[in-house]
Parts: structure tokens; sequence; C-alpha cells
């Protein structure tokens, strides 16, 4: 019998993903983290009923008080997120919160939070952006982020949802795998939906934050900005998702300036792009995703970014000194 050896992660990888960013340091809380388990199905659980997701309250027959749903979500770190957390309940983080007590948060939220308990467990860990075709059955890709960690077991990473660790919302929307080990072709990275677009015939307009009669938020620069995203949560720079730079932020993709959504694509930027969605795709080289954030103005997250709040308009916030040092 044949024993194939189970792959190894490399020491350097393993350190840097199993060591907290500016963004998911817990700070002065990470004592509250000390009677949290160690398994990452356990601690997904542990999000899950810590966090309700905006677009979550008819599901939990639930109304948000206007300023949790306005504000809650512009929280970047996550030893502010912590604070309100605590600040509502002050009960240990594994006790499950009611819904009323809740950071009311987005997938961004979840999953940078289920990271901070992995790392902290020793389990190298990072978020990825990218698009959802689970929630719902029309063919939509919705933007969404979700954890990956390393499962040692297997010698692999895996793509885990913690928004998704409660039956109430698995029923919901129908999921049909281990939440755990989402399937990746279930959620694209960005990188894959952009291939997806630009190589396989993909309608653009079936990636977004919402369908294309729902709003502007879809399309080739939607998926441009994941990408973006992506980039910076490969070098532990978890900013939130509306957090623009770069070439979105210069062409005024989003019409904040003129009012024009969705300019035309220079072929500069579609070149930068499909180099980015492959260094960020498949089989991810830490190497090469090092090099490329930290060599490339356009895509390296600056000191100020453009912030488009949805609720509360756009604003230029600068980031704390150490979230750009990853």
């Amino acid at each position: 019998m044949t024993i194939t050896p189970v792959a190894q992660l490399a020491p350097d990888t393993a350190a840097f993903y199993a060591t907290q960013s500016a963004f998911s340091d817990p700070g002065e809380l990470a004592p509250r983290y000390a009677d949290l388990p160690d398994d990452p199905a356990q601690l997904a659980v542990v999000v899950r009923d810590l966090l309700i997701h905006r677009g979550e309250g008819e599901q939990f027959h639930h109304n948000h008080p206007q300023d949790r749903l306005h504000n809650d979500a512009e929280a970047r770190y996550i030893d502010d997120i912590l604070r309100i957390i605590v600040g509502r309940d002050d009960a240990p983080l594994a006790r499950r919160r009611a819904v009323a007590d809740r950071f009311v948060g987005v997938c961004r939220d979840f999953s940078l939070l289920h990271c901070s308990f992995l790392r902290h467990a020793g389990i190298p860990a990072r978020i990825r952006s990218g698009f959802a075709d689970y929630f719902g059955n029309n063919g939509f890709h919705c933007d969404h982020v979700v954890t990956e960690y390393w499962n040692a077991e297997r010698g692999t990473w895996l793509l885990a949802d913690a928004q998704l660790a409660d039956p109430l919302v698995t029923d919901h929307w129908k999921v049909d795998f281990d939440p755990m080990d989402v399937p990746r072709d279930r959620f694209l990275v960005a990188g894959e939906a952009w291939r997806a677009i630009r190589e396989r015939g993909a309608d653009p307009e079936t990636f977004g934050l919402h369908p294309p009669e729902e709003g502007p938020l879809f399309g080739e620069w939607f998926v441009a900005g994941n990408i973006r995203l992506d980039l910076a949560d490969l070098n532990k720079v978890e900013t939130l998702l509306w957090d623009l730079w770069g070439d979105e932020a210069d062409n005024d993709v989003w019409g904040t300036e003129t009012g024009d959504v969705r300019p035309a694509m220079s072929d500069s930027t579609l070149e930068l792009y499909d180099r980015a969605a492959r260094e960020t795709r498949g089989d991810v080289s830490f190497a090469a995703v090092r090099r490329l954030f930290a060599e490339n103005d356009r895509l390296r997250t600056p000191e100020t970014v453009l912030c488009l709040a949805p609720f509360n308009g756009p604003s230029r916030v600068t980031l704390r000194q150490a979230a750009l040092r990853a």
C-alpha cells in the first residue's frame, strides 16, 4: 500500500498567516480569547453567534436599530468590533448572544473575526474576496468574503463560511455543502471570476453586489475591485469592502464625483487585472502575491483610502500605520 505524503505549508507562509494583522488583532481584548475552542468549525459557530448580517433581519425576525445598521460595519479593526460586542453584552465570547445584542455586520466581519480566532489558535488563515452562487438560485454570483484556513490533516487550504454556521441560515439558503469546506465552484475567488469573464465567456452582469436591475454595483469593474481587495487580503491588509484605491478611485468608477458609473476599462487596466487575477487564483504563490502587492503602486493599499460607506457617504480615511506594514 502506497501512502501519499500530506503537503506541508512552507514555514514562512505558515508563520505569516498564523500571525494577527493590524486588522485582525484583538489588541487589549486578547484575554477574551482565552476560553475559546481551537476547532475551526466550533470557532465559526462562535462567530455566527456574535454577529448578524445587515441583510438578515427578516430571517431572524429582527429590526436592526438604524444607528447599528449604518455604523457597526464601519468598524475596520477587530479590536473595535470586539468593543462593540462586549459593550452590548459583557459575557464570554463563546456565549451565544441574543439577536438584539449582536454586532450588525457584513460577510467581511464574519470572516475576519473567524480569521482572528483561527490565528489566535495558531492555525494559518486569511480572508478571501470573491463571489458566491449560493445566496439564491438565479445564477447570480454575489459579492462575498469567506475565510481560507490551512487544514494540516488534509494538507490543503479550505474555504469556510462562518456566516453559514447556523442551521437557520443554511436552511434558508438551501445550502447543500459543509460550510467548513465550501466547494471552489460555489465560491469563486475574485481572480477566478475574472478568468470566467475574460477567458470563458461568463456574463459580467452576473457578478456583483446585486443584479443590474437592482443598481449599478456589478460587472467587470466590480470584479476588478474584488481582485484588488483579495490581493490586499492575501497580504493581510483586510480593509472594508467599500474602501477604494488605485484605478477604481482614480477613474471615479462609481460616479461619486462625475455621476458617470463604470467607464470603459483601458488596456492598461485590463492588463493589470489580468496579471493580478493570475497571481491570486489557484495554488497561490506566497512570494508572488507579496511581491506584486509591494511593487505595484496601483494595487498596494495607500495610507489614505476613499471610503464609499453605503449609508454614510464618501469620505477619505487614513488607516492605522500598522495596517500598512503587513
